[in-house]
């Protein structure tokens, strides 16, 4: 069994950061793709950004430039910072990774944390 743990949400105001982490604990897995989704009240989930093991990111185009994707595969840990914060960001954030087990292949959700931006 493998478990995704998110930290680092909160409360901020516009124009400030966050730094979000999320840790994978488990025995005998590695990972794959990792990324952030979100999802905001009424709406849908969506991805933010996404890295391979490899490094190779990708970001929605409504956060390229404020926010940043990383990873340490020695920790089996994935970041977002996000800078430049708006309230529209405002959401439950979720880490998602493809987790392989010796005799599987899993989709992993973490159960989120909750970013409030305030104008």
């Amino acid at each position: 069994q493998v478990q995704l743990v998110e930290s680092g949400g909160g409360l901020v105001q516009a124009g400030g950061s966050l730094r979000l982490s999320c840790a994978a604990s488990g025995r005998r897995f590695t990972i794959g793709t990792m990324s952030w989704h979100r999802q905001a009240p009424g709406k849908q989930r969506e991805l933010v950004a996404g890295i391979t093991f490899a490094g190779n990111t990708n970001y929605a185009d409504s956060v390229k430039g404020r926010f940043a994707i990383s990873r340490d595969n020695a920790k089996n840990m994935v970041y977002l910072q996000m800078n430049s914060l708006k309230p529209e960001d405002t959401a439950v954030y979720y880490c998602n990774a493809d987790i392989f087990l010796p005799a599987s292949a899993t989709n992993y959700w973490g159960q989120g944390t909750q970013v409030t931006v305030s104008s």
